[in-house]
Order: C-alpha cells, then sequence, then structure tokens
C-alpha cells in the first residue's frame, strides 16, 4: 500500500502549507506599501504615508495570524529608504558663542559628499559635532543616524555604530604603537578580537596600497609622523575599521600632490554602496581624485547652496567672494 503519514505528521504538514500560503499572500502586497517607516504616535493615529503595522496588514490583507518573518523582511525592504545621515535644522554654539546657525544636510548610503568653505566657516565644528565633542553644545535640532536620533549619544556609542572621523590634525599617542591601537579599535568596534599576527595579515595589502612600510605598523601613533604620514594612517584606520559613514575633516590639508593622490585613492577603495563619505575641504584639488555625488558650499555656519561636482569648479573659479554677495543678501 502506498506511504500515508500520521495523523500528527499530517497535521503539520497542512500547518507548513498554510503559513506559506499566508506569507505569499502578504509578500505579495508587501511592495505595494511604499514610504519609511514610522512608528505610531501616541493616541493610535497613524500618519499619512507610514507603513502600516503587523496587525493593520493582518487585518487588511489576511484573516490568519500574520507571520512574524514577512514582516522583518518588509522591514528590511524599506530600511534601504532611511537616510544614513541625516541633520535637521543644527544649531550649536561653544563658550557662549553660537557656531552653527541651522545645518540641514541628508547623507544617503553610497554617496559622497563635498562640503567647501573657508576658514573660521565652522565645516570642523560640525564634524566635532556629528562625533559628540563634549566641548559644542546642540542648541536646537537634531542629528539622525540610519534613522536613529543620536543628538545624545556619547562619541564611543557613535563609534562602536559605525561612525568614523578622520582628524584634520591627528593627536600622538606615545607609548601606543598603530598596530596596537587598530586592535584595540576594532575590538570594541565590532567585538573581534584579532592577534596582532592576524592583524598585521589583515593590514598589510592597505599598507602597501597606501605606501606604508611593515615597520610603519610598529610606531607609535603619529609620534614623528610627517603630515602625509599622518594622513595615511587616518585611511589605514578607515579600512580596518569600516565604518558605515566616513566623515573626512581636511584630509588634504598639508599634503603634497604625490600624497594628496595616493590618499585619495585609499578613499576611493573604501567607497560602496554600504558606506556613506562626508569630506570636508577648502579647494578643489581633492576634488579631481574624488568625484562627489554632491557639494555645498559652507559659510557662516550654515550651508548657502548646494549642487553638483560642477559647483565645485564654479568656486574654483570665482572663489568664495561671490557666496559673501549671497551671504549678506540673506
Amino acid at each position: 500500500p502506498p506511504f500515508r503519514p500520521s495523523g500528527r505528521k499530517d497535521s503539520l504538514r497542512k500547518r507548513r502549507e498554510s503559513r506559506k500560503r499566508r506569507e505569499r499572500r502578504v509578500l505579495a502586497v508587501l511592495p505595494l506599501a511604499g514610504g519609511r517607516f514610522l512608528r505610531p504616535p501616541k493616541g493610535g493615529h497613524r500618519k499619512e504615508g507610514a507603513i502600516p503595522s503587523s496587525r493593520e496588514l493582518e487585518r487588511r490583507y489576511s484573516k490568519t495570524a500574520f507571520s512574524l518573518w514577512a514582516w522583518c523582511k518588509y522591514h528590511e525592504s524599506v530600511s534601504d529608504t532611511t537616510p544614513l545621515l541625516e541633520i535637521k535644522n543644527l544649531h550649536v554654539s561653544a563658550g557662549g558663542t553660537s557656531i552653527l546657525k541651522g545645518v540641514d544636510l541628508v547623507v544617503n548610503k553610497g554617496e559622497v559628499h563635498a562640503l567647501m568653505g573657508p576658514n573660521g566657516s565652522g565645516k570642523s565644528s560640525l564634524a566635532a559635532t556629528l562625533m559628540g565633542h563634549p566641548n559644542f553644545q546642540i542648541t536646537e535640532g537634531t542629528i539622525l543616524y540610519k534613522g536613529e536620533d543620536i543628538t545624545k549619544m556619547s562619541p564611543t556609542n557613535r563609534g562602536k555604530n559605525g561612525m568614523f572621523l578622520a582628524f584634520q590634525h591627528p593627536e600622538e599617542i606615545p607609548g601606543v604603537s598603530v598596530i596596537q591601537f587598530l586592535r584595540q579599535a576594532l575590538s570594541n568596534r565590532t567585538g573581534t578580537n584579532l592577534t596582532v599576527m592576524e592583524l598585521r595579515l589583515k593590514v598589510s595589502d592597505v599598507m602597501k596600497e597606501l605606501g606604508m612600510e611593515s615597520s610603519f605598523a610598529d610606531r607609535y601613533l603619529n609620534e614623528g609622523f610627517s603630515g602625509g604620514e599622518r594622513k595615511r594612517n587616518e585611511v589605514l584606520q578607515m579600512a580596518v575599521l569600516e565604518p558605515e559613514l566616513a566623515i573626512l575633516d581636511e584630509t588634504d590639508s598639508g599634503l603634497d600632490i604625490d600624497a594628496l593622490r595616493t590618499v585619495a585613492e585609499g578613499v576611493n577603495r573604501l567607497t560602496g554602496p554600504d558606506r556613506g563619505f562626508l569630506i570636508i575641504t577648502h579647494y578643489q584639488r581633492l576634488l579631481d581624485y574624488i568625484t562627489p555625488d554632491a557639494v555645498h558650499i559652507f559659510m557662516d555656519g550654515r550651508i548657502l547652496e548646494s549642487g553638483g561636482p560642477q559647483l565645485a569648479k564654479k568656486l574654483e573659479e570665482e572663489g568664495y567672494d561671490s557666496f559673501r554677495t549671497a551671504l549678506t543678501q540673506k
């Protein structure tokens, strides 16, 4: 006689088939509900355009229990629409002096943004504020990173969550070798505890690409480093830590043309669909090697104008004077 499953096995098979049918029905309608994931505000009323909750989807499209797996798949499908970094009306002061005066900026995954402005315009202050420097007080506005409000988050947690700042003037740390610093930083960032030998193998190719000798890893961090070596070291750290958002604060300052090209090539190798860059610079020359998706002119603590790469060329030709005229008119 043909094999007939037992009653218990038959019941399990029917439940699995029923669950698959439910998931197919749910997944068939998921692409129809676009927009960002928003939690319903208190009171139970949803904003127009918000993604319906699992309970609402169940009520609309299924009379049976909603699949948690399908909901997670749906949430993953719409999470890509959330900006990597979103700055909203950011006002910052330091020592009682207003520095940032209403900054609005959105950086998505896979994008490279260039922030250009003269000395004293507040560019480095913005970078420090994004990383949570305690000397800068946020008086108004918010900073969202991957949709989460990090305005009050500590610098340590920002780093662990994938934010990275390449300093304009990296500090010397005598007694701590480059390789030990990278090992500890990687452990704090990802929880990965590599041995020194394992880390040497991991970074050896990157060091060669950056024109760094293998003995560089045993030197004390930035002690006696030239300007070019310090900037290469910052790019090396970025390559090892693999951040999701990299902020480069005037990485091109103090570099000769060869060092600038080497650093730019290192940055270009790290660009990708899952990483965003905010590059702060004075001059067009860095952008000759790194092509940005957007350029922002930053003066007097705010963004005056945004555009494509051609905006940087306009700045190179006309200087900041033309933008200062627009600033006085505002």
